[in-house]
């Protein structure tokens, strides 16, 4: 069970849990979370124990003098530095007592996350509908727009949840890649497959790395369908239908396909880290979301109205 958060959320922000060492060093908590965010100004954090920000279990507020050794945990809220704002909304698409669908824009993350707080879809949506229990069902990558669904309350949540967890929800996407060479039009394929087709490998995202590993040797856990939608002389648009919904799986499988998504910069190649251009987004979206509600068995059906820029005009 988790453990309860002795603080509110406050402008849409759950509280942090921090576990604190019992020995050690450090003669007080202060020292220890000083020297722990070693990159944040060390008197404006022991200012925070001042203001009665960081407390313990029960609520009580921690001060500069508390020793180590007394609590387990401390919990306080982050204060990100300056955070860039990401000039796209997120549209409401559907709205019930138990799940909220919308319609998520290129380059906003799902949730809070190293430079990324107030603008997350999660937060401004709690911000928005003055709802702290909203919580996201599953995640779209920061680059990536498109269908996201979210729990409303706590008490259905699970089984919504559980639909992803025994891949019950089908997911749609669709890509627009450069087009590749040699390819040929009265005959189209990747790789020497005709479409429709379907590409596996073994996904595994390890620890302290930006990209996703892929395993020759291990039997696959990452399946997808890919389905030519259409192409035109500069770029080939796919349709995906993801099987499992491993981390970046859409990218590395179209990048092994030779397809890599048009305005990726991890796959192919990693590229070197650059500002947001927003006139460049990734050419991925979550296009159609198709399950059967676990509260009321009826079927459920929802469609982006998000179009990707490079795509081939019909």
């Amino acid at each position: 069970m988790a453990m309860p958060s002795p603080l509110p959320v406050r402008n849409g922000v759950g509280a942090t849990r921090l576990r604190v060492p019992a020995t050690g060093p450090w003669p007080t908590v202060g020292a220890f979370m000083t020297e722990r965010f070693f990159h944040l100004d060390p008197e404006r954090l022991l200012s925070r124990f001042d203001q009665g920000e960081i407390v313990a279990i029960d609520g009580a507020a921690l001060t500069r003098r508390t020793p180590l050794g007394v609590h387990d945990f401390v919990w306080y809220y982050r204060e990100p530095a300056v955070e860039m704002h990401i000039p796209f909304e997120v549209e409401i698409l559907h709205q019930d007592a138990d799940l909220l669908v919308v319609d998520k824009p290129h380059f906003l993350p799902t949730t809070p996350g190293g430079k990324f707080l107030q603008n997350s879809a999660l937060i401004r949506l709690r911000n928005l509908l003055d709802n702290p229990d909203l919580a996201p069902i599953h995640r779209l990558d920061r680059a990536t727009a498109g269908l996201l669904m979210f729990s409303v309350r706590p008490e259905t949540r699970g089984a919504y949840q559980l639909l992803f967890e025994r891949r019950e929800v089908e997911k749609v996407y669709e890509a627009v890649s450069p087009l590749p060479q040699g390819w040929d039009p009265g005959s189209p394929a990747l790789s020497g497959l005709p479409f429709p087709l379907v590409h596996r490998n073994h996904i595994e995202k390890l620890r302290g790395t930006v990209r996703v590993q892929v395993d020759p040797e291990r039997q696959p856990n990452a399946e997808t369908l890919v389905e030519l939608i259409g192409f035109d002389d500069r770029v080939l648009h796919t349709l995906l239908r993801p099987h499992s919904g491993r981390m970046h799986q859409l990218r590395v499988h179209l990048a092994e396909l030779g397809v890599g998504i048009l305005n990726d910069v991890f796959y192919p190649d990693l590229l070197p880290e650059q500002p947001d251009d927003f006139t460049r987004p990734l050419q991925l979206l979550a296009r159609e979301l198709r399950f059967t509600d676990p509260l009321t068995g009826a079927p459920r059906e929802f469609a982006t109205k998000r179009m990707l820029q490079q795509a081939p005009q019909p």
